[in-house]
């Protein structure tokens, strides 16, 4: 299971115990002392790593260390779940079992060698693996096993190194397994050698060795000695008449330490271990663009804002109403899940803003001006349009959420040039048109989330029908001015901001001249603390 390292760094809660990086960011640090999946954050595309894989069981040689590998800058896709194994150390004149992050394995280690029987011809060998176990010998001592080879396949760098030979000169010491760093040494006499060394890791903020070789068994008489397991987990050999090997540290992928020559038990390799070290460049992420969002690991809750695509504004003045703003703090989430973010695309001239969505959280596209003449009315949206030639604002709010996603448009005037009303904002309605002054798109509203006060979902400003003295405004946030020349478009919302578009002023009716501006695009702000 992933386990998060404990860097005491208040600003980096939500990367579960991440560390801040001076100049913006935070790395995040995942332990896995057992099989998982991981899934890549949004932002990130490359990580640091360190696999190890698990130690091989001792025989009366050491058993070897479980392959050691570590990187940095290995590629990774944003989204995609990894699978992450951790490799189990092997039992007795076992190997250990191989694991693996993305394009990385690393082998399990060699188990160690046995006695020889006088009927056996090989069991007395190291097994070959991450690192290679120590030998045996048989038990007059005059026949000494093979060792095991590390780096078995090949990894560049090496993985780790070939176990020790045992002896076969006095009282058969048997041969200690390979480290990470070192070859496992040779029995001496009556001593089993010790294992190869293991090599440190800073990946989890402080230097921790691993992947040590189990140290080789003794001879079987009383007095001698074990070799000592390698630093970075392996287990001692066992020392004395009948004595057992000691089983190496669980999640270091230590190699188990051999039993003495007698009939004793063998020491356990020890389990792998996987750490992964990333970072997150920031703890906001922009969409601007449909996407998928993935929590870190130990964010539980987000802050987000969720704007929609303005509605596109009308002919003969109608003001696009913005599009709908929800914003809020504390939304529950899942670390690891992927969740997709919808962004809206703004209303064509005369169309209705798309919706923006975020797991629960959807805002409704703005409404629209229209091309009809027969249609008077502002449509309804996150914010309402303007009417025209007299009639009414269009409602906002058309999702009914609480607080308010957006407010109605303003109506229209029958007087001389029929001013447009302007479209709806976040923050405001939009103010009704009356003779030659247009009405004014609503303002929308600030959001500090993204780090600085941004304004967004300002309704269109309204057009008319002919030269107007006034008005069209654009509301604050994005929305696009109303037209007051005749036969002069609209200007559209400002992209990723849901502004509405401004009114049209189709004063001649050919339609080749004086239709609403398009709807600005929405946006997807998340925040985690």
């Amino acid at each position: 299971m992933p386990i998060l390292s404990s860097l005491a760094v208040a600003c980096a809660r939500a990367y579960g115990f991440g560390n801040f990086i001076a100049g913006g960011g935070f790395t995040v640090i995942q332990t896995f002392t057992a099989s998982g999946t991981w899934t890549c954050p949004t932002g990130v595309t490359e990580v640091e790593y360190l696999v190890v894989a698990g130690g091989g069981g001792g025989g009366v040689g050491g058993g070897g260390a479980g392959g050691f590998r570590t990187g940095t800058g290995l590629s990774v896709t944003a989204g995609t779940t990894y699978t992450v194994t951790v490799g189990a150390g092997g039992g007795g004149n076992a190997k250990g079992d191989d694991s693996v992050f993305s394009s990385i394995t690393s082998t399990g280690g060699g188990f160690g060698g046995d006695l020889l029987g006088p009927n056996a011809t090989t069991n007395a060998d190291g097994g070959n693996g991450g690192s290679g176990g120590g030998s045996g010998t048989n038990s007059p001592g005059t026949v000494v096993g093979t060792i095991g080879l590390g780096n078995t396949p090949s990894t560049a760098p090496s993985q780790g190194n070939d176990g020790g030979l045992g002896s076969n000169v006095g009282g058969f010491g048997k041969g200690g397994g390979g480290g990470a760093s070192a070859v496992g040494n040779a029995g001496v006499t009556t001593t089993g050698g010790n294992g190869g060394a293991g090599t440190a890791s800073s990946i989890s903020g402080s230097s921790t060795p691993y992947a040590g070789g189990g140290g080789g068994g003794s001879s079987n008489s009383v007095g001698a000695v074990g070799g000592t397991g390698g630093v970075g987990g392996g287990g001692n050999g066992g020392s004395g008449s009948t004595a057992p090997g000691f089983p190496a540290t669980a999640n270091t992928g230590g190699g188990g330490g051999g039993r003495s020559a007698g009939p004793g038990v063998q020491g356990s390799g020890g389990s792998g271990i996987v750490i992964l070290k990333y970072t997150l460049t920031s703890n906001i992420q922009t969409f601007t663009a449909t996407g998928t969002f993935v929590p870190p690991v130990g964010v539980t809750s987000v802050d987000y804002l969720v704007v929609a695509g303005g509605g596109g504004g009308g002919r003969f003045g109608m003001g696009g109403g913005a599009g709908g703003f929800r914003t809020g703090t504390g939304l529950a989430v899942t670390s690891g899940t992927s969740y997709t973010v919808t962004v809206g695309a703004g209303g064509a001239s005369a169309a209705k803003g798309v919706n923006s969505s975020f797991s629960t959280i959807s805002a409704t596209g703005g409404g629209n001006g229209n091309n009809l003449g027969s249609a008077q009315n502002g449509l309804a949206g996150g914010s309402g349009s303007g009417g025209r030639f007299g009639g009414s604002g269009g409602a906002g709010n058309e999702g009914g959420y609480s607080p308010a996603e957006g407010n109605n448009g303003g109506g229209s005037d029958t007087a001389a040039n029929y001013g447009g009303g302007g479209g709806g904002g976040a923050g405001a309605a939009g103010t009704a048109g009356a003779g030659s002054v247009a009405g004014d798109g609503g303002n929308g509203t600030a959001s500090t989330i993204s780090g600085s006060s941004v304004t967004y979902a300002g309704g269109g400003g309204g057009g008319g029908f002919g030269t107007m003295t006034g008005g069209g405004v654009a509301g604050t946030g994005g929305g696009g001015a109303g037209s007051l020349v005749a036969d002069v478009d609209g200007s559209p919302g400002t992209a990723n901001t849901g502004g509405g578009g401004g009114g049209g002023n189709d004063f001649n009716q050919s339609g080749s001249g004086g239709v609403g501006g398009a709807g600005g695009s929405g946006i997807v702000i998340i925040k985690w603390t």
